[in-house]
């Protein structure tokens, strides 16, 4: 497989906008909080107070906030990603909880049929940016994000679409009791997170893994980051490219039973134009 291009990145986590927001330690940072959230996008920015936006859940608010950064991080505009030679691939694991929860307990939740969930937030970022290109979505963990990248690539290179945005959003405020319940929070803290990653057709080779193999410490990785579930490893190449480490880059992760690790072997390219919008004056 050829290795895409990493024209951009967009992230938004409860630290901060950006990879230079991340503290050097977790659980340290979060100061005994179980959860470190994004809040509500609306206070980050005021456009999605505009009535287009009444009915959007937090995580479709996030989604588009991290298109944003993105698309500032790779200093383009909306133009540049719009049409049908764009993809789309969307990637959670707990994104879609609150509306599952509400769909549930009968909390009110606009959607009727709580299946369909996922699919919300990719539907409102192509709808706000006029992505109308292929899509895709994956459930689950850190693999599951490799594995988009790597259906991403993919798709560039049958043809199908000239770029490729790979959209992750993990929200965990609503349902943080539930997660109490069953994740070691004690540890580690849950942190909201949403990132988009701009990728083009490149060089070089792009190799798929079903072991994580020893690129990353993935211990160490999740006491710098806390729990970001899917948005791990697009945290972990924001970090890579704030800290200009050289070299072929490899991103891993672990969810559950399922392992994955991600390998540009030769240098990634990467945009001369981009800059990870958190790091910037």
């Amino acid at each position: 497989m050829r290795a895409p291009r990493i024209r951009a990145l967009g992230l938004c986590t409860g630290w901060g906008r950006g990879a230079a927001a991340i503290p050097a330690d977790a659980a340290a940072a979060a100061g005994g909080r179980r959860l470190i959230g994004l809040g509500r996008a609306q206070d980050a920015d005021p456009r999605f107070t505009d009535t287009r936006f009444r009915r959007a859940t937090r995580e479709c608010l996030w989604a588009l906030a991290a298109v944003d950064a993105m698309l500032e991080d790779g200093r383009a505009g909306r133009e540049a990603i719009a049409g049908d030679r764009t993809a789309l691939v969307f990637v959670t694991a707990a994104s879609y909880g609150v509306s599952n929860r509400a769909f549930i307990e009968g909390g009110g939740s606009g959607m009727h049929f709580a299946y369909t969930a996922p699919a919300v937030v990719p539907a409102e970022a192509a709808i706000e940016f006029g992505i109308s290109g292929p899509s895709l979505i994956l459930i689950g963990g850190p693999p599951a994000t490799l594995q988009a990248i790597w259906h991403a690539a993919t798709l560039m290179e049958r043809g199908a679409c000239d770029r490729a945005l790979v959209l992750v959003v993990e929200t965990f405020e609503e349902c943080e009791d539930l997660y109490a319940r069953a994740w070691p929070l004690a540890r580690r803290p849950l942190v909201d997170a949403a990132g988009c990653l701009w990728l083009e057709p490149g060089a070089g080779r792009l190799v798929l893994t079903t072991a994580p193999g020893r690129a990353r410490d993935g211990v160490r990785l999740k006491r710098r980051l806390g729990e970001m579930f899917a948005c791990e490893p697009l945290a972990a190449l924001g970090l890579d490219r704030l800290a200009g480490t050289p070299g072929p880059l490899t991103l891993s992760g672990r969810w559950r039973d399922d392992a994955a690790a991600l390998c540009w072997e030769s240098e990634p390219e990467m945009g001369d134009e981009t800059l990870d919008a958190g790091a910037r004056p």
